[in-house]
């Protein structure tokens, strides 16, 4: 399986689009470890804005989105 960049070594801006529960400071797991952790960032990809999804194991995280079925990765970011 390749990892499809959504960016090629430039980093991207993530936007602050938090749910109810990020504003109430709660986690989605109890460990704030999963497979597919909802952000509270979005990010615009060929003009669209997606959700950033994070998988967190062992205190690494990786972010990624899904667009048009397609998992694509997040090397680099900055938040706005």
């Amino acid at each position: 399986m390749a990892i499809t960049y959504i960016n090629n070594g430039e980093p991207v801006t993530l936007e602050d689009h938090p749910l109810w529960w990020h504003l109430q400071g709660l986690q989605q797991t109890a460990t704030g470890y999963g497979q597919r952790l909802t952000t509270r960032h979005k990010v615009r990809h060929e003009g669209r804005l997606y959700r950033v999804y994070a998988t967190c194991i062992s205190n690494v995280a990786s972010h990624w989105i899904i667009a048009r079925g397609e998992t694509l990765h997040i090397a680099d970011y900055q938040v706005l």
